[in-house]
């Protein structure tokens, strides 16, 4: 059965619909939040213990947020019967995007974008200047052949639609993990 990314640029609602995903009974992974991501040196692949926050000048332009493949492998085998959403978006998603068999794309505004980073309690990422400023470049980020959703509707609206995308067959097979068409919500 499918694992399902669902992915979109900070601030874009992946931790928040992953929490309603999983208040409604679904495994759901945040994956910010539950150790598959980290911090590494994009040189030396290091991974950083203990960033700092808010992020210095420049450190972005050489530390990136990296998924784990081994943990998503483990995930993938988990879900074995059913249907499994890992919310996050790591830089070095090619690493492991033939491990999904669809990924949902959440897209928002840059107005919806500020807002939602600037005032967010959750987690701080973005309300400093330099990281504002990259998600703000960021956010015309679209997945190539991810199936988009429009995450300034309600959260309710959100989840629902990412559940309506989950079970829907793809190309006669659910388990195709074929990318090269685009579907939009």
């Amino acid at each position: 059965m499918p694992l399902v990314w669902v992915t979109g640029n900070a601030g874009a609602g992946k931790s928040a619909v992953c929490a309603l995903l999983k208040e409604r009974g679904e495994l759901a992974v945040d994956a910010d939040n539950e150790g598959y991501h980290h911090w590494a040196d994009r040189t030396t692949g290091e991974v950083v213990i203990d960033p700092p926050d808010p992020v210095p000048a420049g450190w972005l332009d050489r530390f990136g947020w990296r998924i784990s493949r081994a943990k998503v492998e483990a995930l993938a085998a988990r879900t074995a019967g059913g249907v499994a959403f890992f919310c996050g978006c790591p830089e070095n998603h090619e690493d492991v995007r033939d491990l999904f068999d669809l990924v949902i794309c959440l897209v928002i505004d840059e107005d919806t974008l500020r807002h939602r980073l600037l005032t967010r309690t959750s987690n701080s990422f973005g309300k400093h200047p330099e990281e504002l400023a990259a998600a703000l470049a960021d956010n015309a980020y679209l997945h190539p052949g991810a199936t988009i959703v429009d995450a300034t509707r309600p959260l309710p609206e959100v989840a629902d639609a990412i559940l309506t995308a989950a079970r829907l067959p793809r190309d006669g097979n659910a388990g195709s993990r074929d990318w090269k068409a685009n579907s939009r919500d």
